[in-house]
């Protein structure tokens, strides 16, 4: 079976969509930072250091400081597929992180967010 495309794309070249999806939302670059480093255990140092190496989706997931384990109860549709459903682990990983975005641009307060 072939891995799906999106594991060979670095995050670097996603992330900005994340942060643009967000900010056309009222939201803030430094709010999707935090659910990204909630959600795999960076910090922002690491986080950047991930960025500018161009790091792709597999190994940003594979090389996770500690991914969070609250992350189990980040359910629902992403592109049409239930999260919770998904098999794959880094295709699950990725559509969490799809989730949490897609929460804070529809207006969810943080601490929901980060499932507090």
């Amino acid at each position: 079976m072939t891995k799906h495309r999106i594991y060979s794309i670095s995050v670097t070249s996603v992330y900005p969509h994340y942060v643009a999806k967000a900010e056309k939302k009222g939201r803030t670059k430094a709010e999707v930072d935090e659910i990204i480093c909630w959600l795999t255990g960076h910090n922002q140092q690491s986080l950047d250091h991930q960025l500018a190496a161009k790091t792709n989706f597999e190994d940003f997931f594979a090389q996770a400081p500690q991914m969070n384990p609250s992350r189990s109860s980040i359910t629902g549709v992403i592109c049409g597929v239930r999260v919770e459903d998904i098999q794959e682990t880094t295709m699950r990983e990725i559509r969490y992180l799809d989730k949490l975005i897609d929460e804070l641009a529809k207006g969810k307060a943080m601490e929901k967010i980060l499932r507090k």
